[in-house]
């Protein structure tokens, strides 16, 4: 019997496809739609899935402002920035933050979910984040 050698096969990147995916984020739990938006712009849920290459779909993520949390979140879970200057930290609950920035707590949820190597930020560069329904991407959703 003649033994045949093992072949890997590496998926070649520029013949990709690249899908887009809307979701509505109204009425929903921020964890539980942080988790299956870094799904799809990871790419786990395609076949071709490679954790050193980027075979993720982009997302279209509408109505942020709607965004729910569960427990006592909202006045509880606190974001820092600092600013590099003396006395500099500053803090701003999740309640302030949904209404200054409602995006921006969105997006943070998704950066701390995606692994952290080389390939985050252009996964993040896949992510369209609009407080709203209306968004520019009309054209690409439709199929």
């Amino acid at each position: 019997m003649k033994r045949t050698p093992n072949k890997t096969t590496v998926l070649n990147l520029q013949k990709k496809e690249t899908n887009w995916h809307l979701i509505d984020a109204k009425d929903q739990i921020l964890g539980k739609i942080a988790v299956k938006i870094t799904d799809v712009l990871v790419g786990k849920d395609k076949a071709e899935y490679l954790p050193n290459q980027n075979w993720g779909d982009k997302v279209v993520v509408i109505n942020t402002e709607q965004i729910d949390v569960t427990g006592k979140k909202m006045t509880d879970k606190i974001y820092y920035h600092n600013t590099l200057f003396p006395k500099g930290l500053r803090s701003e609950n999740l309640q302030t933050l949904l209404k200054r920035k409602p995006e921006e707590v969105l997006k943070k949820a998704i950066y701390g979910m995606l692994p952290k190597n080389k390939l985050r930020k252009e996964r993040m560069a896949n992510l369209y984040i609009y407080v709203g329904d209306k968004h520019p991407h009309q054209a690409q959703l439709v199929k």
